[in-house]
């Protein structure tokens, strides 16, 4: 469970800090939004290391299909754009692969 909170908390974290660089150069917020969104990804960093995997590139790609399901939250909730079936269902099968690669049977090296 600590490895579904930490993906879940990284991409939000992520995600809020990518979208203060995109609302300071295509949305003319001011630059001080940046000092959050550094923040925040500061946080995204920590928090994948928290994820209980033998090896960085696993533990990312598991998190690659979490960071797609919450990015499409983010369209909804704070975009205000709601996803349409073809989102759901693409999100739907990146949970599932993400998932297999982090739960995954591991032959023993």
């Amino acid at each position: 469970m600590v490895s579904i909170a930490a993906m879940i908390g990284a991409a939000i974290a992520e995600i809020a800090g990518c979208f203060a660089f995109w609302a300071w150069l295509r949305l003319d917020k001011p630059v001080w939004w940046l000092v959050p969104g550094v923040l925040s990804l500061l946080v995204f960093a920590y928090l994948l290391t928290l994820i209980d995997a033998a090896a960085a590139g696993r533990a990312y790609a598991a998190y690659g299909g979490i960071y797609i399901a919450a990015s499409l939250l983010w369209l909804w909730l704070v975009e205000g754009i709601r996803p349409d079936r073809w989102d759901t269902i693409g999100a739907a099968i990146c949970i599932v692969g993400a998932a297999v690669i982090l739960y995954g049977p591991r032959a023993v090296t």
